[in-house]
């Protein structure tokens, strides 16, 4: 989805700019996905699952940028992706058509400084405008930083997944169910 550029100001000082994910960024995307997957426990891939070619991110972040129904979303600062979300529609059945569902991480070095925040705020105004009236997540459960989070931008705990997630390690970890009225 193609949207409008939008700057905010960080708790440092600094400006990031909100923008729509594209082929541009490819290479910094592998890094930021290679990377941030070894940060954190929390999130689905470990590096060495980062496998796509230069070639193919740059295919993937261009179909994602021309799909009306997906927002991927890039966090810039000083010329650098710091982070990145997405919201995506949960399927095409009528019954279940009113939700998407967001992910978002950011490089550790970003954590705290105000821009998950913003993506989630502007990510929510977007689906809403999409026509998608509920926005879904998942959340490790030992991920409380990240729960603080969302709650503060209005997503509400609604169940568990049991063993949702295996690491390599054999360790097992529960998922937070959570939602969000748009």
């Amino acid at each position: 989805m193609r949207f409008e550029d939008r700057k905010i100001t960080l708790k440092d000082g600094r400006t990031c700019v909100l923008t729509p994910n594209s082929p541009e960024y490819a290479e910094q995307m592998l890094e930021y996905l290679k990377v941030t997957s070894g940060e954190t426990d929390f999130l689905l891939r470990n590096p060495d699952e980062v496998k796509y070619t230069l070639e193919e991110e740059k295919e993937i972040l261009q179909s994602l940028l021309d799909n009306p129904y997906v927002i991927m979303m890039a966090a810039i600062v000083e010329g650098k992706v710091a982070g990145n979300g997405s919201v995506s529609g949960i399927g095409d059945k009528r019954k279940i058509q009113h939700r998407c569902s967001m992910a978002i991480a950011l490089y550790k070095e970003y954590w705290g400084l105000g821009i998950g925040s913003a993506m989630i705020g502007y990510m929510s105004e977007l689906a809403k405008q999409i026509g998608w009236k509920q926005m879904d997540l998942e959340v490790v459960a030992e991920n409380e930083k990240a729960q603080r989070l969302y709650e503060k931008c209005g997503f509400i705990a609604t169940g568990r997944r049991h063993n949702a997630l295996r690491s390599d390690d054999g360790t097992c970890h529960d998922e937070i169910l959570m939602y969000k009225d748009l």
